[in-house]
């Protein structure tokens, strides 16, 4: 039977986007040249979140973007030879910005990874730097977060799941082990 622990709660969440906010605006100087850039699928409600703290606490808007890294994944199985597609939109020129990643969980780096190579593909930012809600370790890539909400030491067997109101019905994040 797998065992369920709940590691944040929806006020932690909403704790952790608000000092990751704090942190993105007292490293780049305010949010004037910032392009947050959400991986799908949970990284984009996590982009919309810190662009309406950063708005609430500087005043001005944040430019949000989308990024499907499905072509660039290096993990496709041979069943997902024929993956669904939901495509890129990012509106704001990125060129010369300061482009933030914005994803869920790190992990092995894999998924940053791909999010860079599809990224430079659109354009060419001043600076990329990396986002996360939770950083579980076990690095495959030498691939760090910027801003971290919260460490979580894992094992491989266990399993990190964010669910996100927007996408999932409610705001939690939980491990799962044996």
């Amino acid at each position: 039977m797998k065992r369920q622990v709940q590691l944040l709660d929806e006020k932690a969440i909403n704790r952790a986007i608000t000092r990751i906010a704090h942190e993105i605006l007292e490293k780049n100087k305010g949010a004037r040249d910032v392009v947050l850039v959400g991986i799908k699928t949970r990284g984009v409600p996590l982009a919309n979140r810190l662009a309406e703290k950063i708005k609430m606490i500087e005043g001005g808007e944040v430019s949000v973007g989308i990024l499907d890294i499905t072509l660039y994944r290096d993990d496709l199985t041979k069943e997902q030879m024929d993956p669904i597609i939901h495509g890129s939109n990012i509106e704001a020129d990125i060129n010369n910005k300061i482009v933030i990643l914005v994803d869920d969980v790190l992990y092995t780096g894999r998924t940053t990874r791909a999010a860079l190579d599809a990224l430079v593909d659109i354009g060419r930012p001043m600076i990329i730097q990396l986002a996360v809600l939770i950083d579980r370790g076990h690095r495959e890539l030498p691939i760090r977060a910027d801003y971290v909400g919260k460490n979580v030491p894992t094992s491989k067997d266990e399993i990190i799941k964010v669910q996100l109101e927007e996408i999932d019905g409610d705001n939690i994040v939980i491990i799962e082990g044996e």
